[in-house]
C-alpha cells in the first residue's frame, strides 16, 4: 500500500497549483478546498489500489467533470475571467489516459474518452484515441460505427466508407455495423437527392462521388506530426479535414451522370453482401427493409425495397418477416391524405389476408401487423372511414 500512497501523492501534488488558484481568486473557500482534496485523495487511492475496476475510473472522471462544471459556473457568477479551464480539462484527459492504459479491454472507458474529446472538440486527440481503440477492439462494431458516423457527419463520406468497410471485415457476428452502414449511405443519398434540385447541385454531387470512388482507407502520405501518434505509427485520417477539390470538364461530368453510387448501388451491395454473412436471418432482412423504407424522399427507394424483398423471398419465402415486408410495400412513401392512399391500403389489406394464411408463423406476423397498424392509426388528420377500417382490421387479426 506504500506504493499506492506514493503514486497517489504524486498525482495529487500535480493539482496543487489549481487549488491555490481556487483559494487566491475566491472560487472555493478553504473548507471546500479541503473537502476537494479529501475526495480526490479517496478517488486516487481507489483507482491505484490493486483490483480496481473500470467503473472506479468512470466515477473519478465523472467527479472531476462535475468539479470543472462547478468551477465554470462560479467563475461566471463571480465574473472571474482569468481562471483557465485548460487545467481542469487536462486533468480529466490525464485520468482518462491512465484509465485506458490500466483497463485497455474496457469499451466503456474508451467510449467515455472519445465522448469527452468530442465534447471539447479535441480533434487531434480524438483521432489518436480512436486509432488506439480500434486497434485494441477491432471486432467491436460500436467503435467502427462511431468513427464512420462522425466522419459522415463532417461531410467526409470517403473516410466514413473506409471505416465501415474495414469494420465489416471484422464484425461478421452481428448486423449492427452493416445496418449502420446502410443507414449512413441512405442518408448520403438523401442529401444528394436534395442537392440535385439546386443550381449546380447535381454536378457537385457527382464530382464529390467521383473524387471518393475507391474503397481503401488512406492514412495520409505526408510525414507531419498530425499523421503519427505518440509511438510514430500512422493514425486515422481527420474526419473534419476537407480534401482538395478536383476540376472536372464537361465531358467527364457527363460520363459520371450515370454513376451507380447515385442510383443506390452501394446500399444494395451492402445488403447483398450481408445476406452471405453468418448473422443474416429474416429478422435482419426486415431491419434492412425498415431502414430503407424510412427514406421516402429518395427516388430509387422502390427499386431498393423490391430488391430486398426479392432476396428475402428467395431465402425465406413464407417467414413472418418476409411476409410483413411484402404487406407494407404498397403504403411506403404515400401520404395518408393523398388520393392514392385508399387504393394502396386496399392492396395492403388484400396482401395481409393472403399472407396470414400462407405464412409459417401467423401469430408472429399478427403481432408485427398489430404494432404497425397502430402506428398508422396514430397519424394525424386520418380520414374517419380509413380509421374505421384499420380499427376493424386490428380486431380481426389472429390473437398471439
Amino acid at each position: 500500500m506504500a506504493a499506492v500512497a506514493e503514486k497517489a501523492r504524486f498525482y495529487l501534488e500535480q493539482a496543487v497549483p489549481q487549488l491555490r488558484e481556487f483559494e487566491a481568486k475566491g472560487i472555493f473557500n478553504p473548507d471546500e478546498i479541503r473537502s476537494l482534496v479529501r475526495k480526490r485523495t479517496d478517488y486516487e487511492h481507489t483507482v491505484l489500489s490493486p483490483g480496481n475496476k473500470a467503473q472506479d475510473w468512470l466515477n473519478y472522471v465523472a467527479w472531476e467533470r462535475s468539479l470543472e462544471v462547478l468551477r465554470a459556473k462560479r467563475c461566471r457568477r463571480l465574473e472571474i475571467r482569468a481562471s483557465s479551464k485548460h487545467t481542469g480539462e487536462g486533468r480529466v484527459f490525464g485520468i482518462l489516459e491512465r484509465s485506458v492504459n490500466r483497463h485497455p479491454g474496457s469499451l466503456e472507458l474508451w467510449k467515455e474518452y472519445l465522448s469527452y474529446a468530442t465534447k471539447l472538440r479535441a480533434t487531434k486527440r480524438y483521432r489518436k484515441v480512436m486509432t488506439r481503440a480500434l486497434r485494441m477492439h477491432p471486432a467491436k462494431s460500436e467503435l467502427w460505427v462511431l468513427a464512420g458516423r462522425r466522419a459522415a457527419s463532417h461531410g467526409d463520406m470517403h473516410a466514413a466508407r473506409g471505416f465501415f468497410m474495414r469494420g465489416s471485415r471484422f464484425c461478421t457476428r452481428d448486423a449492427t455495423l452493416w445496418l449502420a452502414y446502410a443507414r449512413c449511405e441512405m442518408e448520403w443519398l438523401e442529401k444528394m437527392e436534395a442537392r440535385k434540385g439546386k443550381k449546380g447541385g447535381t454536378e457537385k454531387a457527382i464530382q464529390e462521388q467521383a473524387e471518393h470512388d475507391d474503397d481503401e482507407i488512406k492514412f495520409g502520405s505526408d510525414d507531419s506530426d498530425d499523421d503519427a501518434d505518440e509511438n510514430g505509427r500512422l493514425i486515422i485520417p481527420n474526419a473534419e479535414s476537407t480534401p482538395a477539390k478536383k476540376v472536372f470538364d464537361d465531358e467527364t461530368a457527363s460520363k459520371l451522370k450515370n454513376n451507380p453510387a447515385l442510383d443506390g448501388a452501394i446500399p444494395l451491395a451492402i445488403f447483398d453482401i450481408a445476406t452471405k454473412q453468418p448473422f443474416f436471418n429474416p429478422t435482419v432482412g426486415e431491419q434492412f427493409f425498415s431502414i430503407f423504407a424510412a427514406f421516402t424522399q429518395i427516388s430509387m427507394q422502390t427499386k431498393i425495397l423490391q430488391h430486398v424483398y426479392d432476396s428475402m423471398a428467395e431465402l425465406y419465402r413464407h417467414d413472418a418477416s418476409t411476409c410483413f415486408c411484402y404487406i407494407q410495400q404498397p403504403l411506403i412513401g404515400i401520404d395518408v391524405n393523398s388520393p392514392e392512399y385508399p387504393k394502396a391500403l386496399r392492396e395492403t389489406l388484400g396482401r395481409m389476408k393472403s399472407y396470414l394464411v400462407i405464412t409459417k408463423d401467423a401469430k408472429a406476423l399478427s403481432t408485427k401487423l398489430k404494432l404497425w397498424l397502430e402506428v398508422l392509426l396514430s397519424a394525424q388528420d386520418l380520414d374517419s372511414s380509413i380509421r374505421t377500417v384499420l380499427e376493424h382490421t386490428i380486431k380481426t387479426l389472429p390473437q398471439p
